[in-house]
Parts: C-alpha cells; sequence; structure tokens
C-alpha cells in the first residue's frame, strides 16, 4: 500500500489517439515504483483524440525525485505520443483572480468555499468595474482593486486585469457575474484558463436578461452553465451545468432567486473541477474527469 505521506502527483494529457497510450503511462509507473491512487480516460472516436488523468504517488526507491523528477521520467513517452500534458503536484493550489460587477452571490459563495477550506485553490484578488464588492472581499482578506471600464478604456483596463493576475502569480480568472464582454485578445490570450459563469442552460437564451425571456417563454426548467470564455460570446466549451424545475407561478423575481443559488454552485463546481486538473479541452467542449 502507498504510504499517504508520499507527494502525491496527477497527469493529464490528450493527443491522437493510438495503441499503447495507457500501456506507456501505466508501465512507466511500475517500472519507477509509482502507485495509482485514480486513473480515467476517455477516446473521443469522433475526433480521433484520447485523454487521460492519472493520480499517482511513490512506493519504492525506484520513483523519481520531486516533480521536475516526475516529469522528466514522463518526457519520452510525452515526446513520442506527442501529447499535450501537464504534470503537477496534487497538493499545490492553483492561484485564481475572480472578476465581479454588482452581483455579490457568485463571489461571497467562492470566497467562502475558499475561506474554509472547501475549495483548494489560493485567491490571488478581486477585480471588480464597480466598488460594491469592496467589503466583501477586503473582509476575507482579499485584495481589491476597482477598475472601472468603459469603451474608451477597455484596452487599458484589460491590461490593468493582467497586471493583477500577473503580479499576483494567477493562472485563471473566474468571471463571478461579471457583466462585461472581454475583448476578442484577452479571450484569446486566457484561453483554457478564464471561466465564466452564464445565467442560462447554454445554449438557450443567451445574452442579457435570460431569466425575463424564459419567463415570457414559460419555461418548466431554469439553469445555469460553467463554460471557458472565447471570443464567440457564450459559446466557449461547456464545464458544468445544471437545472431548476420552476411552474407558471414563478414571476422573474422568483426565478432569479432560484437561478442565483443554481449559478454558484454550478460555478463553484467547474472551479474545483479546473483547478483539480480534472477538465480538458475536447474542440468545442470538454471532458470531465470527476
Amino acid at each position: 500500500m502507498a504510504d499517504d505521506r508520499a507527494p502525491a502527483y496527477v497527469l493529464t494529457f490528450s493527443c491522437v489517439d493510438a495503441v499503447g497510450i495507457v500501456a506507456a503511462v501505466t508501465g512507466l509507473l511500475a517500472e519507477r515504483d509509482g502507485f495509482i491512487l485514480d486513473s480515467q480516460q476517455y477516446a473521443d472516436l469522433d475526433s480521433g483524440r484520447f485523454f487521460m488523468r492519472v493520480e499517482f504517488r511513490g512506493e519504492g526507491p525506484r520513483f523519481p525525485e520531486g516533480l521536475a523528477g516526475v516529469q522528466a521520467a514522463f518526457a519520452p513517452i510525452v515526446e513520442r505520443f506527442q501529447m499535450d500534458a501537464r504534470i503537477s503536484d496534487r497538493t499545490a493550489k492553483p492561484r485564481f483572480v475572480i472578476a465581479v460587477s454588482q452581483g455579490s452571490h457568485c463571489l461571497n459563495d467562492l470566497l467562502h468555499r475558499w475561506s474554509t477550506g472547501n475549495l483548494a485553490i489560493d485567491v490571488a484578488g478581486v477585480v471588480s468595474n464597480h466598488e460594491a464588492q469592496r467589503r466583501l472581499s477586503e473582509w476575507h482578506g482579499v485584495p481589491f482593486h476597482y477598475l472601472p471600464v468603459s469603451d474608451a478604456n477597455r484596452a487599458e483596463q484589460e491590461a490593468a486585469i493582467l497586471d493583477v493576475m500577473e503580479r499576483g502569480g494567477a493562472e485563471y480568472l473566474v468571471l463571478a457575474r461579471y457583466m462585461q464582454v472581454l475583448s476578442t485578445g484577452l479571450s484569446d490570450r486566457l484561453a483554457g484558463r478564464c471561466i465564466n459563469i452564464h445565467h442560462s442552460f447554454l445554449p438557450g437564451f443567451k445574452g442579457a436578461k435570460p431569466y425575463h425571456r424564459a419567463q415570457e417563454r414559460g419555461v418548466k426548467l431554469i439553469g445555469a452553465t460553467a463554460h471557458f470564455v472565447t471570443s464567440d460570446l457564450d459559446e466557449g466549451p461547456i464545464i458544468e451545468q445544471a437545472v431548476e424545475r420552476v411552474d407558471h407561478r414563478d414571476g422573474v423575481d422568483e426565478l432569479i432567486r432560484i437561478g442565483r443559488d443554481t449559478e454558484a454552485q454550478v460555478l463553484a463546481r467547474a472551479v474545483r473541477w479546473v483547478a483539480e486538473q480534472r477538465v480538458l479541452i475536447d474542440g468545442r467542449k470538454t471532458v470531465v474527469f470527476r
């Protein structure tokens, strides 16, 4: 049995599907005294790509020392199969910057989960185009950056967001009801690293005021969608979704109340799975190893 005190690592990758990929990965671990804690894989027969996530730790003297040693050991396999691969320390907490406008429900939920140890991330800061959430952010001990934006200063404001991320060592940006459309340049720069929550079960009711339009249509289900941001508005690869049943008695205010709870839960799950390296992009969709 593996020593629970030994460092554990996570390997995630995608590559062109081929015979022998799993054998190469698991065989190397066996040769190097690696003990597999969890392993999931998926072959997309339509795209011809293979996806895998493996958690493992050392169980003997042949296991490489440290993260650099593990990465070096896997390098020949990564090169052989031309993998888009990532190897990380399982206990490492990736750093996030959270962007918000005036609504507090998603920000409050993320900060609460983080501050109570139920979300394994580090929050490097909160950025906002309004002052409304300064008190909440600073109460949690998180730096708050007020960055007002208009059409006249959008480029400078987005550069300031990137500066906050860089100075805070943040890899990811979370749009926790940040009611601004990112430019194509910023969306492309943060490809696969920017998570948005949309208050609709996409692809239905995209854009503004989805609850109003849902109520007008008399829908029986409302929902929320967490997705990666791309330059195509609300069209990025979907990470997580959830729905709640409603009926004809529910007005717009009630739909919004129900929807906010759903949004917070969906966004928290998406952030958690991304932080744990469980989400791999597969073209316009994702593979999520839950």
